[in-house]
C-alpha cells in the first residue's frame, strides 16, 4: 500500500479509542515499526495528535475525534456505469470516475497537476482551523464577483460531487457559506479565534 493509504488505515485502527502497540500496528499495516513512527509524525504535522503511552504495556492511543470522510460514488456515476456501452463510451467521464476510485477529485488532467498540492494544503489548513477554532483569511474566486478576500470561520469539511468543500461562516456575507477548495486561490491561518 502507499504511504497515504497506510496512514489513513492507521487512523482508522486508532479511531476506536483502543491502545495499539507499535508492533501491533506494524503487523497490521505490514510495515516496519520505524514506518509506524514516521506515520505518527506525519499525522502530527497535519494536526492529528496521537498520544504515546510509555512502558511495557504502552502504545499509541488517539484521544481526539477524527472524522475520516467516506468517499462514495454518486447515483449519476452508478447510472453511467450501469448503462455503459463498451463500444461507445465517454472516455472523459470514465477517467473522472477512475480518478474517484483512486481518490483524486478533479475535472481535467491539467487541473490535477496544478491543484493537487494546493487542495491538500488548503484542506490541511482548514481542518486545523476547525480543530483550533481559528479564523482563516482566503482569496476566493466567485463566478459572479471574481476574486474576493474573505475571512471565514471554518465549521466542517465535506465531499460534494467531484471535490472537497468547506462549510464556514463568512464575515463578508455575514452568513454560512460553502466554499469549493478548488476555488480558493490563497489562504492564511489567522491567530484570531472564533
Amino acid at each position: 500500500m502507499s504511504k497515504i493509504s497506510n496512514v489513513i488505515l492507521m487512523l482508522q485502527y486508532l479511531e476506536n479509542g483502543k491502545k495499539y502497540t507499535i508492533k501491533e500496528l506494524s503487523e497490521r499495516l505490514e510495515v516496519s515499526e520505524r514506518m509506524v513512527r514516521v506515520y505518527k509524525e506525519e499525522l502530527e504535522k497535519a494536526g492529528i495528535y496521537i498520544d504515546t503511552i510509555m512502558g511495557p504495556y504502552g502504545g499509541y492511543v488517539l484521544n481526539q475525534s477524527i472524522r475520516i470522510p467516506k468517499r462514495k460514488f454518486t447515483k449519476k456515476d452508478y447510472l453511467f456505469l450501469k448503462n455503459l456501452d463498451i463500444n461507445n463510451y465517454d472516455k472523459e467521464k470514465l477517467e473522472i470516475i477512475a480518478d474517484k476510485v483512486r481518490g483524486i477529485y478533479f475535472d481535467s488532467k491539467e487541473e490535477k497537476a496544478e491543484l493537487k498540492d494546493e487542495i491538500r494544503n488548503s484542506y490541511n489548513v482548514l481542518t486545523r482551523a476547525i480543530k483550533e477554532r481559528r479564523k482563516v483569511k482566503i482569496n476566493y474566486y466567485s463566478y459572479k464577483n471574481g476574486n474576493i478576500d474573505r475571512i471565514i470561520h471554518p465549521i466542517d469539511m465535506f465531499l460534494y460531487k467531484d471535490g472537497w468543500g468547506c462549510a464556514a461562516y463568512c464575515e463578508l456575507r455575514k452568513d454560512l457559506r460553502h466554499f469549493d477548495l478548488k476555488r480558493i486561490n490563497t489562504f492564511e491561518l489567522l491567530e484570531e479565534k472564533f
